[in-house]
């Protein structure tokens, strides 16, 4: 099926990184992992629209997640749904070496990484409609209020997420800061091309394929709440 390359989103997308790169340290594992299974697991090469048929070798559904952290639900999801292609884009490198050395043992062939900015990804290398699902779980909430403008769900963010996912395709959120799930609500509420599924307007229940990670457990012993959005690309 041939998509439409995406169009140019760039006079009215905020140019804002939401994310700080911080390599921290990487294990000789890890780094002979980048190395050894780049080939096999890494789009980071293609420029460009991406042919994700092509990448993975077949057509089927497409989950997209952004931030997957050291790879714990992306590849849940993965073995869960192996009738699925997943793709996960995460900027910390040793989390993604970690996540393809549990890639490889589990023989995953339906699973993709990259490591560069989603925006970026999006915005110039997803064709439009071609997403059947976005997670987005615990990205960094930016605490101070000088940074809340580094939030990655801003209604911009909103609108390039409605362009790239079909039609009857869905937005998984989740997060541990309260004034950050708020306000993902108000924007993705506003946003004309989205539907939340929760039954009173509000959040919804956790996710089935959802793992407890040990980020979301650390923050549960903290006291913290975790929330979860769940949203549906209308029709048209």
């Amino acid at each position: 099926m041939t998509h439409p390359p995406p169009p140019d989103l760039a006079p009215h997308l905020r140019r804002i990184r939401s994310f700080v790169r911080r390599e921290g340290r990487m294990t000789d594992g890890q780094k002979e992992a980048l190395e050894r299974l780049s080939l096999r697991y890494s789009l980071d090469p293609l420029e460009g629209p991406i042919d994700f048929a092509a990448a993975f070798g077949r057509t089927a559904s497409l989950s997209f997640e952004i931030g997957f952290g050291a790879g714990d639900a992306l590849l849940a999801r993965a073995e869960a749904r192996p009738d699925w292609n997943h793709v996960g884009v995460e900027v910390h490198r040793p989390g993604v070496g970690r996540a393809l050395i549990l890639a490889e043992q589990r023989n995953l062939s339906n699973l993709r990484v990259m490591t560069r900015d989603a925006v970026d990804i999006l915005r110039t290398q997803v064709a439009v409609g071609v997403l059947d699902e976005v997670v987005i779980e615990f990205p960094d909430p930016w605490h101070k209020t000088r940074h809340n403008k580094r939030r990655l769900v801003q209604p911009e963010f909103a609108q390039l997420l409605a362009e790239r996912i079909r039609p009857g395709g869905q937005l998984l959120l989740a997060t541990d800061w309260a004034p950050y799930a708020h306000q993902m609500r108000e924007v993705l509420d506003a946003e004309p091309a989205f539907e939340n599924l929760s039954t009173d307007g509000g959040f919804v229940p956790r996710a089935a394929l959802r793992p407890l990670t040990r980020f979301e457990a650390r923050g549960t012993r903290l006291g913290h709440d975790v929330f979860d959005l769940a949203y549906r690309r209308r029709p048209g």
